[in-house]
């Protein structure tokens, strides 16, 4: 085996890494040049047909160089035709994979078989931002943004994951949201590392709730603090998201993703609120996935932070929703597929954002717009939610069920009047 040099052992042996010193080569002794010549063209000379079959490789070459113009020009002729129409890119798009997950996920959840669209209900992202640019995302009108990270007056994403989870929500091209025609506020509160300060996410939490949202989506979470507030008097992101709620606007968050070996034993913060609506995630065939945070609804008081018991329709996670190998949008204005809660949360999200439109009473501005609403809908996914195999009641891995959104609505016409 050659040996492998280093900066050091280059310095030691005088030799640049990367760079074999060349062995001399051995002594040659002197050719009969002349005679080779010779030879060579005696060869030639020999052979009366070379000058007809020089002309025949000539002519050869000429036909292959030929066909393969035709073909070079055929192509960009083609690619031209389906990239391209009237100055615009029309042939760009999502692959087969990311279009079949999308199907695979709306029927799941029954987001195929209702015709809302969210239209008149406002929902705030609180994220890394949002790249408007998309063309998945060329209907968007972004009602308010706000820049918690900068101070930016236009909306940007320097990360990704919120321009992906805006658009399950509100894509309306290639991929379809859920609730297209959402009031959209968008507050970024996640730098371009992807992470944040709990206390900025408070401040982003108590912004969506001062400028009129209903919903608010939070595809994030820490691990639980082992005290309820934050050193220095800040103000924690499950304090703010407890006093949204309490005011009848919903909030929606993700389980976490350290399910599996890593799990810490219970789902990560803000989702832990007892008013917040904690989701977890299921994969393509409807089976948990492995990394979706479980919760620990039993109580404890160690490893911390300690944990209360809790009741129906309390238990976390409450519901679960697609998040593996979900169809996402991505900043760059290309299409992939993307793993985790995060996604979850968006799809519980805009299911959210439908019931509120076909039962506009239930919003935070709304004639019974109050915490009492909220739990009342914590019944109906209780109630509306798809079950696993042999499940009765809560399960710490599946929630009350997987998402159902056709049946939601209906959990909601049929109370009583």
């Amino acid at each position: 085996m050659d040996e492998e040099f280093t900066w050091e052992d280059a310095d030691a042996s005088g030799v640049k890494p990367g760079i074999q010193a060349i062995p001399p080569l051995p002594n040659i002794p002197e050719a009969p040049i002349q005679k080779e010549f010779a030879v060579l063209e005696n060869k030639r000379n020999f052979d009366p047909m070379s000058e007809h079959l020089d002309q025949d490789i000539q002519f050869a070459k000429r036909i292959v160089s030929f066909s393969l113009s035709l073909v070079m020009i055929a192509s960009l002729a083609y690619v031209g035709f389906v990239l391209f129409d009237g100055g615009e890119l029309t042939g760009y798009r999502p692959g087969d994979g990311a279009l079949e997950a999308q199907e695979v996920y709306e029927d799941m959840i029954q987001a195929d078989k209702v015709s809302l669209s969210g239209k008149g209900v406002t929902v705030c992202i609180v994220d890394s931002g949002l790249n408007v640019n998309h063309q998945d995302l060329d209907n968007l009108q972004v009602e308010k943004w706000k820049d918690f990270v900068g101070s930016s007056n236009q909306p940007y994403d320097d990360h990704g994951h919120g321009t992906s989870m805006a658009g399950i929500l509100v894509a309306d091209g290639w991929m379809k949201g859920i609730a297209p025609n959402v009031n959209l506020l968008v507050a970024k509160a996640l730098a371009e590392n992807g992470s944040g300060d709990d206390s900025v996410v408070a401040e982003a939490i108590d912004w969506c709730a001062a400028n009129g949202a209903h919903i608010i989506s939070l595809s994030l979470g820490g691990a639980p603090g082992i005290l309820p507030f934050n050193f220095g008097g800040a103000r924690s992101s499950a304090q703010a998201a407890e006093d949204a709620a309490e005011s009848g606007i919903f909030v929606v968050a993700a389980a976490g993703n350290d399910g599996g070996e890593d799990d810490d034993g219970d789902v990560a913060t803000p989702c832990s609120e007892t008013a917040v609506i904690c989701v977890g995630g299921v994969t393509q065939s409807g089976s948990h996935w492995e990394g979706s945070s479980i919760g620990d609804n039993n109580g404890r008081i160690w490893p911390l932070p300690i944990i209360t018991p809790r009741s129906d329709p309390h238990k976390k996670p409450e519901i679960v929703a697609p998040a593996e190998s979900v169809a996402v949008i991505n900043k760059e204005g290309t299409w992939s597929l993307s793993d985790g809660t995060s996604a979850a949360t968006v799809y519980v999200t805009g299911a959210l954002a439908l019931l509120l439109q076909n039962n506009p009473e239930l919003a935070a501005n709304g004639t019974q717009g109050n915490i009492a609403n909220i739990n009342q809908v914590k019944e109906w996914i209780q109630q509306s939610s798809l079950k696993k195999s042999n499940q009765e009641g809560h399960d710490n891995e599946y929630g009350y069920g997987l998402l159902q959104i056709k049946d939601l609505i209906e959990a909601a016409n049929q109370q009583p009047e």
